[in-house]
């Protein structure tokens, strides 16, 4: 490992200033993605300031019909949260799912969303379930959020504070995963509140996207059979020693068909 730099922040205006300061600064969370990518030469920051300790950054709580979810919370943290569990069990469920043992006590829902991994799938949650990010100066909806592939609408120095998660009348995540990393090959996360059903898919293409077809055919039908009577286009879809995009396409209405069964059974 090369030198750098490394800075505890003891709050999120400290954090931001730190990058400011510094355009090679990078923020440090659970470390997850970015210490992997600092080992493999693919990142080379010159100071990583480290947010998450950053008193109640970590913090789970309900404001109103909100459940609020800090961005230094551990995917452990909110896997095993009584609140989580009670409120949006998918999202619970979700959590516990992600990588190994190792990776759900460190990773963070804030670096996860930050560095919108095309496998990951905490950008299926917040896109499926209509959830807004919070930053130390703005509120960004999730359809603004994901742009592309590792790529964010986030300012190179703006830090997610806190991620506002809606509460829906029925949820569910399925993914199929890949047997060694646990990224998703094509994870679905199907949220419907009310008469509005929406339908996030992950690890399918360069970036989480919705899928309008899926939500149209299950706003008229809230149904597994409504889900795998759709059919996807490739077109748009990754193709990699994993999986091809065609298997993809076949996945993505038979994931979405589980995830309705799942979320009808509560």
């Amino acid at each position: 490992m090369y030198a750098f730099q490394f800075e505890r922040a003891t709050d999120a205006k400290a954090a931001v200033a730190k990058l400011k300061a510094d355009a090679d600064a990078k923020f440090l969370a659970g470390g997850q993605s970015l210490l992997a990518a600092m080992k493999l030469r693919l990142a080379a920051p010159s100071m990583l300031v480290d947010v998450s300790r950053i008193p109640g950054m970590a913090d789970i709580r309900v404001e109103g019909d909100e459940l609020v979810i800090g961005a230094a919370a551990r995917h452990a943290d909110v896997a095993a949260h009584a609140e989580v569990m009670r409120r949006i069990p998918a999202l619970a469920a979700m959590a516990n799912g992600i990588g190994d043992r190792q990776v759900r006590a460190m990773g963070t829902i804030g670096g996860s969303l930050a560095n919108d991994d095309p496998g990951a799938d905490y950008p299926a949650a917040v896109l499926g379930l209509n959830a807004t990010v919070v930053t130390d100066r703005r509120n960004i909806a999730a359809d603004s959020f994901f742009k592309g592939l590792y790529e964010t609408a986030l300012a190179p120095d703006e830090l997610i504070t806190a991620v506002r998660f809606p509460t829906p009348d029925q949820a569910a995540y399925i993914k199929f995963r890949n047997p060694a990393s646990r990224f998703a090959l094509v994870g679905v996360m199907v949220a419907r509140t009310g008469k509005l059903v929406r339908v996030a898919i992950t690890g399918a293409a360069d970036s989480v996207f919705r899928a309008p077809d899926l939500e149209q055919a299950l706003t008229a039908s809230f149904t597994p059979a409504a889900a795998r009577a759709v059919k996807v286009d490739a077109a748009r879809l990754n193709t990699d020693l994993h999986a091809s995009a065609e298997y993809r396409a076949h996945l993505i209405p038979v994931l979405t068909a589980r995830a309705v069964e799942q979320a009808l059974k509560g």
